[in-house]
């Protein structure tokens, strides 16, 4: 068999997570800030380089830990390959980039090559090192369109949540207030997707039906029927 081309074999590829939470009622990303140089000091996605003997995941939830103490508790997919131009001073490096979604468990504790790790609102968090503005867009777009037509929602949430929880998540990430009504209606009307645990006080003492995911199911492959869509402007 022939040998990996020499050029090919001297590009670095790396990993680069955008960790999506719901902070205060705010969609909120995990930002490391730089320990070493390039962009020392700044502020960027979880990430590194691939190590021998991993697989992009693998490299994926190494970094994650080992910058911010956290792991993807809720949902990790792969989001888009990046560059390899005009990204990194150091030269040519290929970025392989992973959505997570994940319930807010606390704060980050940074380690590794960050000096700090928090979770910031996604509307201040620009500026970004190396090209991690254009992949957070990227990101958060992901996010936010699937949440249209899976149930990728209630990766944001714990194990157990009520319909106002549910409908919170929605409007931290799209931005936008919803029609309660209407977005229960929406939401339950998909068979197999939710089933009832118990029910609680809620607001004003009203009661509350508590939700989880149905046994067995997978939010990403969930299929809303009829879809939840972000209002228009």
């Amino acid at each position: 068999m022939p040998d990996i081309p020499q050029t090919a074999a001297r590009l670095p590829v790396a990993v680069d997570i955008v960790a999506l939470t719901v902070v205060d009622g705010a969609l909120a990303v995990l930002l490391a800030t730089r320990l070493i140089p390039p962009h020392q000091g700044r502020r960027c996605l979880p990430g590194g380089f691939v190590l021998a003997g991993e697989t992009l995941e693998q490299a994926a939830l190494r970094e994650l830990a080992e910058e911010t103490g956290m792991d993807a508790d809720g949902h990790l997919e792969q989001l888009r390959t990046f560059g390899p131009l005009a990204r990194d001073p150091r030269g040519p490096v290929v970025s392989v980039a992973y959505l997570a979604l994940t319930p807010f468990e606390g704060a980050p504790q940074a380690g590794g090559d960050a000096a700090a790790a928090q979770w910031v609102p996604v509307r201040e968090a620009g500026g970004l090192a190396f090209d991690h503005d254009i992949i957070l867009d990227a990101g958060v777009e992901r996010a936010r369109a699937k949440l249209e037509y899976t149930g990728l929602a209630t990766a944001f949430c714990g194990d157990e949540f009520t319909m106002p929880d549910l409908r919170a998540v929605y409007e931290a990430v799209w931005g936008v207030p919803l029609d309660p009504r209407n977005f229960s209606r929406k939401i339950t009307g998909t068979d197999g997707f939710l089933e009832t645990v118990a029910t609680r006080r809620g607001q004003a003492g009203r009661p509350a039906t508590v939700y989880r995911l149905a046994s067995g199911r997978d939010p990403a492959s969930v299929v809303l029927n009829p879809p939840v869509m972000r209002p228009l402007g």
